[in-house]
């Protein structure tokens, strides 16, 4: 990490909430290292291509999985965010101007990869007029023309206050499966995610879905966040309400003391449980687990649909 991009980390002071002694990690959140001759080999590649990863940025804790097999969520549009979420370790700071040659390099390097699942992300870009929407679809667009049978899966910003000209901006370059995460519960958003509104995000997948009704839709909730059972339950039911078909549902994990604090360990039997509770509202799947993140397995999520 430059030095820079420390500051950038170093410089978020999450919004307070009830200080209580740290939890200790349990038995069930420790992570086995595969070997890391793949891993190391695909850093280099996405440098050499000036490529981001959220993988990377996020401090995801299944890098090292995912990276030895040679897969990876790619992060567009820079790797500084304009919004300062207090549970997310992605640097925050004024972005850089768009690198227009940015979608021909990452069609490129995912066809030399040869991924039939790709996940495309990005920050929140506050500063551009559409919220980075065009730039999404350019990147879509090149990699459709190098590979037509790649599965695209798109994670969006939430694109407040230019939804209308983001979805308008999408809609010529559909996607197999669009993604956005809800997060959290209404009641913790002040404090997790300030700068975005619950009902908004929730009328962003339900919009996107009426106009795409053959998508597929998905989103994703953290837990740990000091949210109830029920608190979440009820996010499943908003969910649905609003058209989504997918969602995973995974432990929040504090990237470092700065950031918002573990307020729980939620166990693999409630995670067990919050999955049967989502196969009953009518998801058409659900992948709950302490190490569940938006796009890991995200390839056997969407194959999951045609079973």
């Amino acid at each position: 990490m430059n030095k820079q991009r420390g500051q950038d980390k170093l410089s978020r002071i999450p919004i307070k909430v009830e200080s209580k002694p740290k939890l200790k990690k349990p038995e069930w959140l420790k992570i086995k290292l595969p070997p890391q001759e793949a891993m190391v080999a695909l850093k280099k590649k996405l440098r050499q291509m000036k490529l981001v990863t959220v993988c990377e940025e996020a401090q995801c804790p299944n890098l090292p999985e995912c990276f030895s097999k040679g897969t990876a969520s790619f992060m567009i549009m820079g790797d500084k965010c304009t919004r300062r979420c207090s549970f997310c370790d992605v640097a925050h700071g004024r972005p850089n101007a768009l690198d227009l040659g940015e979608p021909i390099r990452l069609a490129q390097t995912i066809h030399a990869m040869g991924l039939k699942h790709v996940v495309i992300t990005s920050v929140d870009r506050d500063d551009l007029r559409d919220g980075g929407a065009s730039h999404f679809a350019s990147c879509i667009q090149s990699l459709r023309q190098i590979n037509q049978s790649v599965i695209i899966e798109i994670l969006v910003p939430d694109f407040r206050g230019r939804l209308e000209l983001a979805l308008r901006n999408l809609i010529s370059t559909p996607v197999d499966v669009f993604n956005h995460n809800i997060e959290t519960v209404p009641r913790i958003y002040k404090a997790a995610r300030p700068g975005s509104d619950y009902q908004h995000s929730l009328n962003l997948l339900k919009q996107y879905k009426s106009q795409h009704p053959n998508t597929p839709t998905k989103s994703g909730i953290m837990v740990g966040l000091g949210e109830t059972d029920q608190e979440v339950e009820e996010v499943l039911h908003d969910l649905r309400q609003h058209d989504v078909d997918m969602v995973t549902i995974g432990q929040y994990l504090q990237p470092s003391e700065h950031h918002y604090p573990v307020m729980r360990y939620v166990t693999p039997k409630q995670f067990a449980t919050f999955e049967t509770i989502g196969l009953k509202l009518g998801f058409k799947n659900v992948a709950s687990g302490p190490f569940v993140r938006s796009s890991y397995h995200a390839d056997q999520q969407a194959e999951a649909l045609h079973e």
